[in-house]
């Protein structure tokens, strides 16, 4: 048995009555403020808590230039719509993310000759043997900055098809932010819409990695089947390819690794390689 002494040690004195009733009000004052410091950066980290997509217009088409689909044939021989892709450089020449025909160990998934290009109404078949991603020979993993393929076009799209012109973004300043309008003409896996535009922002501009590319951070929509969606300036520039995606929607601490959606400027070994290409046109 415990003696009185041991007792008080265990046992601290109680709080008076006449005191009780304000130390009770003000923890649970504290405990208030606390969940709410938790909800609101719970409700502040959420991926995409408004969807600010917009149908895909004529007029859209027209001023976003070389919007297209990379179609494919799935393993069960279904076609689907695997990710937007872009005529670019010249009017046989498109460009699109390499996870669409190798994963990330860069293992070939998808044969190229189970795929095409639709743009405009028009279906155009690849050349297999043009493949040309961007992972370097000596890689054994595919990066964001590195997530781009060419592919060149059997026959060219006719002079009404316009490709997007060879894109410039020499005046894209590391650590900048700004906005941009994401153009996804394969939509997302998380809309009805079947193409979409969306005005969004850019939250940071990374320093060159990978084929001296930068990684760009943006918060436009980044659900399923987004890959390859252009992001443009406001003034209508092609700058970016948007490559990583995420399940949307979801809450979680911020991390700037998955908060927002990654993106790769056209810079770099990628402008080079559309230069080179679209100056051996057809």
């Amino acid at each position: 048995m415990n003696s009185p002494a041991r007792r008080h040690r265990l046992f601290p004195p109680a709080i008076p009555r006449s005191t009780a009733l304000p130390v009770a009000l003000v923890m649970l004052m504290l405990l208030g403020v606390t969940f709410a410091r938790i909800g609101a950066q719970t409700a502040h980290a959420a991926l995409y808590p408004d969807d600010r997509r917009q149908a895909m217009t004529e007029a859209d088409a027209s001023r976003f230039a070389g919007a297209g689909v990379l179609m494919c044939y799935s393993d069960f021989g279904t076609l689907e719509r695997a990710a937007a892709a872009w005529l670019v450089g010249s009017h046989d020449l498109v460009v699109m993310n390499a996870h669409n025909f190798v994963d990330r160990r860069l293992v070939p998934t998808h044969p190229v000759t189970n795929c095409f290009f639709r743009i405009a109404g028009g279906d155009y078949y690849f050349n297999e043997d043009s493949l040309r991603i961007g992972a370097s020979v000596e890689s054994k993993a595919l990066h964001i900055t590195d997530d781009w393929a060419l592919l060149r076009l059997l026959q060219p799209t006719p002079e009404t098809v316009k490709p997007q012109p060879a894109p410039d973004v020499s005046d894209v300043a590391t650590g900048a932010r700004f906005k941009v309008v994401m153009v996804s003409p394969a939509g997302h896996s998380n809309t009805r819409l079947a193409a979409s535009t969306e005005s969004c922002d850019v939250y940071r501009v990374d320093e060159p990695t990978e084929g001296h590319i930068r990684r760009v951070r943006h918060d436009c929509n980044d659900g399923y089947g987004g890959s390859g969606s252009g992001l443009f300036t406001e003034d209508g520039r092609l700058i970016a390819m948007h490559s990583a995606s995420l399940d949307m929607n979801q809450k979680r601490p911020f991390d700037i690794e998955t908060h927002y959606g990654s993106a790769m400027l056209f810079e770099g070994e990628l402008a080079e390689a559309i230069r080179d290409a679209a100056s051996k046109a057809r």
